[in-house]
């Protein structure tokens, strides 16, 4: 075994030794010093290179790894949604039995391109969203009358109008739907364009979703506004509104006994808000049709040509006139009935003082004669006597609010108007009232009402015209929760408790059935009522 190494030991030393006699000569230690720089320099280049690429790729992963999460909540929430619509259809009882069974389920995960335009879709409709506007009024509640039947509404025949709190027996609403097609952000100055329906809905307060034999006209329905608008259209005058369509015009408005002295609401167009410099001017084509009546020009008709300045600086306050003409074509009926075409003009003074004591002070004097004497587009019934036909009606009220615990609006009315027929007196009508609140909390507040009426004239009956000469008082007291210390403060929720007596000329006019063989009666109950 010895020997055996010895050999392999020699035969190793043998064949190295050519090598080792072959090798270059030791360098010498100025030329390793420079070996060893280069060695340390390339490697801090290649270290520097390599820390650079980790730190890239780190960077790369982490991204995708949240591009990877959001899609997934996106695949998610897309996922979600079907299931949602399928489930909402299936309520609804429009999914077929196929989407039944597999409502919710998406045969693959969204596309890239459909969560982009799932994204797209929603950012147009924050834009639709932005431009729409929702506006509206109504009132509901519940009462009895003291016999026990539902409430009864107390006005005096010949009255064009009832002293409103704890007097209205109905559910009424108005909703307004406006859409800002140009400059839904308001600035004033842009141009803007924007359209606006409104749906007016009327129950008697019969029943919720009343279904039953001879249950007639309980729930109506009327489309009230439908009209296009637009301003800052011209540079020159950027107050001035362009309009067309059927709308509110420029109302004048009561507020507790629901009248409006002037009320051109209808179907035209006009240019409103036009600076004068002095004052501002408003012109409008409005018009109003009978389908009822029918001639050989087509449905009855009465076109109104309506002229109005306003906003005019003058002695305690602001000063408007107003105009209108108006004419009905005439024609003849397929009955042979001959119906004269009949003109008419109306005008008016009024004067305001918007900031009087914390309210404000409106009074009015208006005067009309033949066609326009009922200060509305609508259409009197036609008569040879119609140009005859005349009306004078003089309103004021007002709202004093002196601090934020008290408030009273007072008011007056005085109207006479005749229909022109030989031997027909005039109607006339006296009202004044007033309607205080005292307000407790920011909450809770208290509010009576008391209203007085007189009317004098004859109404058209089952039995021809009947005359009434005669006078009507309610009073109300009506608890309240609102949302401020202002009377027009709204929401309000109301309980209240109203009493009304009138003469014996208007037994059996006033009331209603409950209270036909009385001159007095009682009604309570509950109401809410707001805008917005």
């Amino acid at each position: 075994m010895t020997l055996i190494v010895t050999l392999i030991v020699a035969l190793i030393a043998g064949s190295a030794l050519p090598s080792l006699a072959q090798q270059p000569p030791t360098p010498k230690p100025d030329d390793l010093q420079k070996q060893l720089e280069q060695l340390k320099q390339q490697y801090d280049a290649t270290t520097h290179d390599l820390e650079q690429r980790i730190a890239a790729l780190e960077q790369q992963i982490q991204q995708q790894k949240e591009a990877s999460e959001k899609a997934r909540e996106r695949t998610v929430s897309a996922v979600q949604l079907a299931a949602q619509q399928a489930a909402e259809k299936a309520v609804r009882g429009e999914s077929d039995q196929v989407g039944a069974k597999y409502q919710g389920q998406l045969a693959s995960e969204p596309t890239y391109d459909l969560l982009n335009e799932a994204e797209t879709k929603i950012e147009k409709l924050q834009e639709q969203a932005g431009a729409f506007e929702f506006h509206g009024y109504f009132r509901s509640g519940y009462g009895l009358n003291s016999k026990g039947g539902s409430q009864v509404a107390f006005q005096a025949p010949g009255a064009d109008a009832k002293y409103r709190l704890g007097n209205e027996a109905e559910t009424y609403g108005e909703f307004i739907f406006v859409n800002n097609w140009l400059n839904p952000e308001h600035n004033s100055d842009k141009a803007w364009l924007k359209t606006e329906v409104m749906i007016e809905a009327n129950t008697t307060n019969s029943a919720s979703y009343a279904n039953f034999p001879g249950n007639t006209g309980n729930d109506q329905f009327r489309l009230r506004e439908a009209f296009v608008r637009a301003g800052h259209i011209l540079e020159s005058q950027p107050d001035a509104k362009f309009w067309a369509g059927q709308r509110y015009y420029r109302r004048q408005h009561i507020e507790i006994n629901d009248f409006y002295p002037l009320d051109m609401s209808g179907y035209g167009a006009g240019v409103e808000d036009w600076n004068l410099r002095i004052g501002k001017i408003s012109v409008a084509y409005l018009s109003g049709a009978r389908p009822d009546i029918v001639t050989q020009n087509g449905n009855y008709a009465k076109s109104n040509i309506d002229v109005r300045i306003y906003d005019l600086k003058g002695p305690f306050g602001l000063w408007g006139a107003w105009f209108d003409f108006a004419t009905a074509k005439g024609g003849t009926t397929q009955t042979g009935a001959v119906i004269p075409t009949a003109n008419g003009y109306a005008f008016g003074i009024r004067h305001q003082r918007l900031e009087w004591h914390g309210g404000y002070h409106t009074i009015s004097v208006q005067y009309g004669k033949g066609a326009a004497s009922n200060f509305s587009t609508s259409i009197e019934d036609p008569t040879p006597f119609l140009k005859s036909s005349e009306r004078l009606l003089i309103a004021d009220h007002l709202l004093i609010q002196p601090n934020d615990r008290f408030a009273v609006m007072p008011i007056f009315i005085f109207q006479r108007k005749r229909d022109g027929q030989p031997g027909h007196r005039f109607n006339d009508w006296a009202s004044f009232g007033l309607r205080p609140e005292v307000f407790f909390t920011k909450y809770l507040s208290l509010a009576f009402e008391g209203g007085f009426d007189h009317t004098e004239g004859f109404i058209t009956t089952q039995n021809g015209n009947t005359q009434f000469n005669g006078w009507l008082r309610k009073f109300t007291i009506a608890p309240q929760i609102g949302a401020g210390r202002q009377f027009f403060s709204r929401p309000v929720l109301r309980v209240f408790l109203t009493y009304a007596n009138w003469s014996n000329g208007f037994r059996g006019f006033v009331g209603g059935v409950p209270f036909e063989d009385r001159t007095s009666g009682l009604t309570y109950g509950v109401q809410a009522e707001t805008w917005w």
